[in-house]
């Protein structure tokens, strides 16, 4: 079995997480901090070495209709030079609410708001790749 990478691409951050290697659960690895693209892509690599990836899960904002905004747009860029860098198969899933459910989440779990401001984008991840797993 392979294991899954699952993003949740920001314009200030990027959530991660990963799959278990029976593709059952997803963990929270780490909120990446974006400076450059450069030091994005940089430090994606290590980690998609470090797991073995070859398949990364990208949560894909879209519009409540179902169409593409500005940010889906600068997601999917961000995503094909991934591939073309380190000839990983992209699979794009839908993530609207993911935000909201991985805040509801933090917040039933009374982390408090700073602590969440930390998070929030590692749990996204979370959630994004959960579903996609839950759906195989």
């Amino acid at each position: 079995m392979e294991k899954f990478l699952g993003l949740d691409v920001g314009d200030r951050t990027i959530g991660v997480a990963v799959s278990d290697a029976l593709g059952f659960t997803a963990q929270g690895i780490e909120t990446i901090f974006r400076k450059s693209k450069r030091e994005d892509y940089q430090r994606l690599e290590e980690i998609i070495k470090a797991h073995g990836i070859k398949t990364v899960v990208a949560g894909l904002p879209k519009n409540m209709n179902g169409s593409l905004g500005p940010q889906g747009e600068k997601t999917k860029v961000f995503c094909e030079k991934l591939k073309n860098k380190f000839g990983v198969a992209i699979i794009y899933w839908d993530e609207r609410l993911s935000t909201k459910a991985a805040q509801r989440t933090l917040i039933e779990a009374d982390v408090s708001r700073k602590k969440r401001k930390g998070v929030i984008d590692k749990m996204a991840a979370v959630h994004i790749l959960q579903g996609y797993l839950d759906s195989l």
